[in-house]
């Protein structure tokens, strides 16, 4: 089994969600929070701050934790074809400056304000939807139940 812990980024603001639009090497795509891997020896809090940086272009500040979600998936599902485990801590974040870019030399190809009622229509990882769930809800257990994936919704 694999295992990754991750920061993802959920900012709305005026009715919008600063969402990044991922294209892996083997040409998938989807649309995602901003965020990525906690390196060995980062807090989660440096590492969404640092992620949001690179992938969109902007500066950002963490306002709260929104809540940490788990799942495992599995291989016949996964991309490397085992089992995996993601851990994902969601911050809510406040945009402080930049405007939104592609990734330099990443797999973010474009970071898009996308009006709220527009990412039903979105392929998006279910992070998205995840990051919405616990903004919206604000579970005072940080936790919001799995996220259905099919169709627009993918792992």
């Amino acid at each position: 089994m694999s295992f990754r812990l991750a920061a993802y980024a959920v900012c709305i603001e005026h009715e919008r969600i600063l969402l990044a639009h991922h294209v892996s090497p083997d040409g998938g795509s989807s649309w995602t929070l901003p965020g990525g891997g906690v390196e060995h020896a980062e807090d989660p809090f440096d590492t969404v701050i640092r992620e949001v940086a690179e992938e969109t272009g902007c500066d950002a500040v963490v306002e709260r934790l929104l809540g940490i979600d788990s799942r495992v998936i599995p291989a016949v599902e996964a991309r490397s074809g085992q089992v995996h485990q993601n851990v994902g801590v969601y911050y809510q974040v406040r945009i402080t400056s930049g405007v939104p870019r592609p990734e330099p030399d990443g797999n973010v190809v474009e970071s898009v304000w996308t009006p709220m009622p527009d990412v039903v229509r979105l392929r998006r990882s279910s992070l998205v939807d995840i990051g919405i769930a616990l903004a919206g809800t604000r579970p005072p257990t940080g936790h919001v139940p799995a996220v259905p994936v099919g169709g627009l919704v993918q792992h």
